[in-house]
Parts: C-alpha cells; structure tokens; sequence
C-alpha cells in the first residue's frame, strides 16, 4: 500500500496505465486517457463484476441502457431540480469552489474573499437535433439508475423474474463537477458498476445486510485492501433525499479517505415517481393463487453503487509494493491482471532460443493474454512484469533446447520452478485460479 499518489500517478504515465487527455494539445482540465494496460486492467475489474453479479446469480439480469434519455427521466428523478452542490467564487481571480468542500482560502491566488455560496446543477447539457433551443435540451446521464427503474416493466415482462430481483447495469455517466482532482478519484466522465434489487417493502433490512456483505466480498475478490475500508453510516441530514438508509464504503487513499463506494435503501421512490410523471403502470403484481389476483404494489430498492474509477484506483494503491529496493512490484490478484504471464528467450541474439520462446508464446496466447519480451537482460524483464502486475514470467534457455523445459518466475516470491513445456498450459491454469501452490506445479530451482 502506498501512500504517495505521485508515485501511482507516475506509474500510471510509465506503464500505459493512464494518460492525461488529450496530451498533445495541452490536455482538458480532468481528462484521463486509459492506455493499453489500464484498458485491460479495467475491462478485467469489469468483467469479473459482472461474472460475479450477473453471471453468478439467478436473481439479477443485465442491460446497457442509452447515455442520453428523455429530461422528463431526469425531471421525474429529481434531479432538474434537487442534483446540485453549493458553488463559491473568488472575488480576486474568479476561482470556483465548492463551498462544503473548502477551508476558506482560495487555492489559487491564497484569497480570502468569497461570493455567497449558490446551488450548481451537475448535470451535462446539450442540444438534441439541428435547433439549439429549450426545447431541444437534453443531459447526459449523471448516473446509470435511472434507466433501470425506467425499463424495470420491459426487464419484468421479457425476463419473468419474481421479486426479489436485481436489474445491473455498468456504464458511462457525466458530472459537472466544481472541484474534480485527486487524478481519477473524481472526474466529469466516469464509469458505474450499479444493480438496483427490487424486493418486498418489509424485507427492506435482510436485504441491505445481504449486500452490505456482498460489497465486502467484492473488495476482497477484486483485491482492495480490506483493512483501509471503513463503513459509514450516514445521518438522515446528509441522505439523497431518496434514501432512508445509507452506508458509504470509504477508502484510506493517499490524499486522504474518501467515497469508494455506496449502498442505499432508496424505498420505492423512483419507481413511483416515473409511474405519476409518465402515467404508466410500473407496479409490480405478485402470482395469485388462482381464485383472485395477488397483490399488486411498488417494489423497494436496495441499490449497491461501485465506480469503475474508484475500484481501479483503490486496487492500484492496494497492490502498490516498493518496499523492496530494488524493484516495485503491483501485487494484482492474477484474475483482474492485464497480462497473466511473459514470455522471454534468455538471449534475443540467439534465434535458436528466440525460436523456441515463440513457439511457448503462441501456444500459451491461445489460452492466456500474454506478453513477449525481449528487451535489455533478463532481470530488467522480471522487474518490468513486476511492475505492471504479470503473476508469471516464462524463461526459454539453453536447458529449454535439451529437455523440453522452462523457467516460471513468481511475482510476488521471486521463486523459479521447471515445467516441462507440455504440461505448461494446466500449471498456468492451475496457478492462475489458485489450484495448486507454486511450489508444487513443477522442480523448485534451487
């Protein structure tokens, strides 16, 4: 676990995590660019989410909802009228702040003069269509829940799932916010992994302790450092005016500890309000037992909230390890890693090793996403895998021609053990899911 932000930051740049948009051009104030290995990192922390949420359970369906939607959705929400944070502005060089957020003195200039604090609507605007006028007003969507309780009839009646059940969603959302910063922590284009679970009105508590738990679970899955996690429990005064319970997952980052994720008891709010905005039926009607209708009602939501953002970042600095000197390790948990394993011939000057290291490396691509390496000595390879998390490294050499066999390195031990080639394939397998111990899947060399 770091504690310096500037070293992630650093990392980040280096290894093709993340980039500042569009560099080239100066950048955009709160742009971030995710490069080959944040792309991989990312879609991984995704994908297990969704293997876990979606695929995992019998009780939660999927679906990839529109980023721009009617603004009587956003009207109806609440959110026209109540999405918004208090702004203060710098009398001397105009700077702006928000006002629950600051310690009264201006960042930039070190003023002390404020104007009076106003609400700031955090939505996105813009135009739909060829006339810029009020009427052609849409928003970007400044949360993905929305959609879900909007297509909730459709998800009922074409998947025929029974209360309780939970609709997901992972997606794009958009705020204007005042202050972003904090490199990815908070930013104006950002990504959601969200399930809103419709239930019974007096199941409410079981349920929410159920995903507490489950939310917990995840961090350990996704390897968030559990011991910088705390739960907060957050006071009526400070609720979304939708909520009637709420836990805030915070996180001991580097710059201080902050929002990763959210869990809320948003009752049956949404779904009635859209039902009175749009005047169709969003209720839902529970099986009757053949001689009369069973009953109908407007299900509760327990809505467990992760940001895609957060969740990498909260990883990296969990995996961050550089307190060995002479190198610094990103002690990924192998499924969410970008590479699961590199590929190198000992020398790149023989093309009989070069040769053979290639054969090992396309046959393990077929299986695994996997790097090949060939630049500088073989040490400058291991540490550079170390670096971005690879769990494994491969070493094809002069033994490898006599026998049939290779080296795999361990990221985390510095351990090397001897794998003959044709049983390469089951001990990455094996390794990469926890089977067997590392010591056991092939000779320890000495």
């Amino acid at each position: 676990m770091t504690d310096s932000i500037d070293k992630i930051v650093s990392l980040c740049k280096r290894r093709g995590f993340v980039y500042p948009g569009s560099e080239i051009y100066g950048g955009l104030a709160n742009s971030w660019d995710y490069g080959p290995l944040g792309a991989e990192l990312k879609n991984n922390i995704k994908q297990l989410w969704w293997k876990k949420f979606v695929h995992g359970r019998d009780d939660v369906v999927g679906i990839d909802a529109a980023l721009i939607m009617n603004p009587k959705v956003w009207e109806a929400s609440g959110h026209v009228a109540t999405f918004s944070d208090p702004l203060v502005e710098c009398i001397k060089c105009h700077s702006r702040f928000r006002a629950d957020q600051f310690n009264g003195t201006c960042e930039q200039c070190g003023g002390k003069k404020f104007s009076e604090a106003k609400q700031f609507n955090l939505m996105l605007k813009t135009f739909l269509g060829p006339v810029e006028n009020s009427d052609s007003v849409v928003y970007f969507r400044p949360e993905t829940a929305q959609a879900m309780f909007v297509d909730f009839k459709n998800v009922l009646d074409t998947s025929r799932k029974t209360i309780p059940f939970g609709i997901a969603q992972i997606g794009k959302a958009f705020r204007n916010e005042i202050t972003p910063g904090n490199f990815i922590f908070r930013t104006r284009e950002f990504e959601q992994m969200e399930i809103e679970y419709f239930i019974k009105k007096d199941t409410w508590q079981e349920n929410f302790e159920h995903w507490r738990k489950e939310m917990l679970g995840w961090m350990e899955d996704v390897g968030i450092d559990l011991k910088h996690v705390h739960e907060i429990e957050i006071p009526a005064e400070d609720r979304a005016h939708y909520s009637k319970r709420t836990i805030d997952f915070e996180f001991d980052f580097p710059f201080g500890r902050k929002e990763l994720y959210g869990l809320a008891y948003r009752t049956d709010f949404d779904l009635k309000n859209h039902e009175n905005a749009s005047g169709q039926n969003l209720k839902y009607r529970e099986q009757g037992d053949g001689t009369s209708s069973g009953e109908e009602y407007w299900p509760h939501v327990i809505e467990p909230t992760w940001g895609v953002d957060r969740s990498l970042l909260a990883v990296l600095c969990s995996a961050y390890d550089d307190t060995d000197a002479s190198r610094t390790v990103l002690k990924l948990n192998p499924k969410i890693a970008p590479y699961k394993v590199a590929v190198f011939p000992l020398m790149k000057n023989k093309p009989e090793l070069v040769e053979a290291a290639r054969k090992v490396y396309t046959g393990l691509k077929k299986e695994f996403v996997v790097a090949w390496d060939d630049r500088g000595n073989v040490g400058k390879r291991y540490y550079s895998q170390d670096e971005i998390g690879t769990p494994y490294c491969i070493t094809v050499d002069f033994q490898t021609l006599e026998d049939e066999t290779v080296t795999i390195r361990d990221r985390d031990t510095e351990k090397q053990i001897r794998v003959k080639i044709e049983n390469l394939k089951d001990a990455i397998k094996k390794l990469l899911s926890y089977e067997i111990k590392f010591e056991k899947a092939g000779e320890l060399v000495k």
